[in-house]
């Protein structure tokens, strides 16, 4: 890699360098794809030697990966500061999942973000649940509640910010301190601002988690992935995804890094031009809330400004009464943005959603809204004109009026 030692290199420069480090890369820009399932050994010593060698760089059996994914994980550890490793997963989802099922055991205590991302949810309620593991539904924002959730056997913080679909901005490094010092990991979600944005360890987090499949991949072509941390939890993550049988193939490990190295840009695009469209929203009379920590005046923009370093192109906003055929007719106006799910492409997206029952114990319409303020839509903005998208949206707004 590219660099003298007296010189620590930017994120920017990061996303360009790492992972193409050693015999990964040789002497193309590009790690080239590594389809094996099959790893030979030169003789019986080095089949017996292998064995105990359980790290990326030593060839052993395609699912411990070969070095399309182990540049992979070598890029993401590099831009996650305090991490020693990264794991690598088939969907966001199995991240999450795989990660709790190696911190937690039957009898431990979870506690979840009630604006975590939905899966995250029913993936508590449900399987977790099925191995004997509690629940416990918390308030974020809420941090004399949230303390006193805390028991002899909560093992375990599930954490994301901003919330899921809602936006909110908690205090992660109160929260990780606190469960820190109740003798409890700290896992985050961070698939949001990914560690460019939100250093999740240097912010106090134990174990952080992003889905590949959006920013990081950024073409919509791709589901993975991943889990990065500090020595503590490195080696018992890598070990627990093994023994899950979880592997990524190597062209998908190829199309995520393609797409890790223009990352950077794409979020300060996709950032700005959220932030353009937010703006033009809150001054829509349809309009009852922009949920987004990237407009000034909103009651999380001082926490984003302390914590963050960067945004991304996922708001919310709240129309201001109607009902669902009304916001229906919005988002079938819409031409630019597509209808569906997933986030951080090229491409532009909007999708109604209803909060009341993805939440357990956070109010919904926020306290001091009005009652009629609950009906929804998230927009995932992608890399088209702003100009454009706001047209777009001007149709949509046409479109509801008539109604």
């Amino acid at each position: 890699m590219a660099g003298g030692d007296d010189h620590e290199q930017r994120p920017a420069t990061r996303l360009v360098t790492s992972g193409r480090s050693g015999g990964f890369a040789g002497k193309v820009v590009n790690p080239p794809v590594w389809r094996a399932s099959t790893h030979l050994y030169e003789d019986c010593a080095d089949l017996n030697a292998r064995k105990t060698r359980n790290e990326d760089g030593t060839f052993f059996y395609g699912r411990r990966g070969a070095p399309t994914q182990w540049a992979l994980c070598e890029a993401l550890t590099a831009l996650e500061p305090g991490a020693v490793g990264t794991v690598l997963y088939p969907s966001g989802l199995a991240a999450l999942v795989g990660a709790l099922m190696v911190v937690l055991r039957s009898g431990d205590v979870l506690l979840v973000a009630d604006n975590a991302y939905e899966p995250t949810r029913n993936a508590a309620m449900g399987l977790l649940k099925k191995f004997g593991i509690e629940h416990r539904f918390f308030d974020p924002l809420d941090h004399e509640a949230y303390q006193a959730a805390f028991c002899d056997r909560t093992r375990a913080v599930m954490l994301e910010v901003p919330g899921s679909l809602t936006m909110e901005v908690c205090d992660i490094p109160a929260l990780a301190r606190i469960a820190r010092d109740k003798g409890a990991v700290s896992l985050l979600d961070n698939t949001w601002a990914t560690s460019l944005g939100f250093p999740a360890l240097e912010r106090g987090c134990d174990i952080a988690i992003t889905a590949l499949t959006k920013h990081v991949g950024g073409h919509s072509d791709v589901m993975m992935g991943s889990a990065s941390a500090g020595e503590r939890w490195y080696r018992r993550l890598r070990l627990g995804a093994q023994q899950l049988g979880h592997v990524v193939s190597p062209d998908d490990a190829a199309l995520v890094l393609r797409g890790l190295r223009t990352m950077g840009v794409r979020l300060n695009q996709q950032t700005d031009t959220a932030l353009a469209l937010a703006q033009w929203l809150d001054s829509r009379s349809e309009v009852a809330h922009v949920l987004s920590p990237l407009l000034p005046g909103t009651p999380d923009h001082a926490l984003w400004q302390r914590d963050f370093n960067g945004g991304c192109g996922l708001f919310s906003f709240v129309l201001k009464g109607g009902d669902d055929a009304a916001r229906c007719r919005l988002v079938d106006a819409l031409e630019l943005f597509g209808i569906g799910y997933s986030w951080g492409g090229f491409e532009s997206l909007a999708l109604p959603f209803d909060v009341e029952p993805v939440r357990s114990a956070m109010p919904w319409p926020k306290e001091g809204w009005g009652v009629e303020d609950r009906y929804a839509i998230r927009l995932s903005i992608g890399l088209e004109d702003k100009d454009d998208l706001i047209a777009d949206l001007a149709n949509g707004f046409a479109a509801l009026n008539e109604g």
